[in-house]
């Protein structure tokens, strides 16, 4: 029996969330399965994956084969990794410790690389909004300003000025 981990499509019409599944290779894509290790949601920035990583290694190992997505998660959260860590222990070329240490350190590298990306887009997130409250002040300001010139009422003093002016040329002409 050739066995397969690959994604089963769940969720609403273009909004879909996958469940990581581990399921026989002529079994229908949202159809029966063999077990379930994990999710998987892209509509979230950075995308959001749930593996149960021991499980993941174990049906890796036993030779269960990931489809080209689900590759790609595996290698994102470092089972394959972890799986090519174990195969140098199985064959002597590393001891257990030196393949744990590795894998902790790319761990705490990908790691810190995900909550930087995670922070950045939350940084350019909050700075947009900051800079489209800036130009609505603005805006609204420069519209007060129009409103308050239009809505000026002459006062007493300019108005004799202006009666001034007129009879001036008046009393030159006689």
């Amino acid at each position: 029996m050739a066995v397969k981990i690959r994604l089963a499509r769940r969720g609403r019409k273009k909004l879909a969330i996958f469940d990581i599944v581990v399921a026989d290779a002529r079994a229908p894509r949202d159809g029966r399965f063999i077990e379930k290790i994990g999710t998987y949601n892209p509509n979230t920035n950075p995308a959001t994956i749930n593996l149960n990583d021991d499980k993941a290694l174990q049906w890796v190992m036993n030779g269960a084969q990931p489809t080209d997505t689900t590759r790609a998660i595996l290698s994102y959260k470092g089972v394959l990794l972890k799986k090519h860590l174990q195969v140098g222990v199985n064959k002597g070329a590393i001891s257990q410790e030196v393949a744990d240490s590795k894998f902790e350190e790319w761990k705490s590298v990908k790691d810190s690389k995900i909550s930087g990306k995670a922070d950045s887009l939350l940084s350019k997130k909050e700075a947009d909004k900051a800079a489209r409250l800036a130009e609505e002040t603005r805006i609204s300001a420069a519209r007060a300003e129009a409103i308050a010139k239009k809505n000026v009422v002459p006062t007493e003093e300019e108005a004799p000025v202006a009666d001034e002016a007129t009879e001036a040329p008046a009393e030159s002409a006689e």
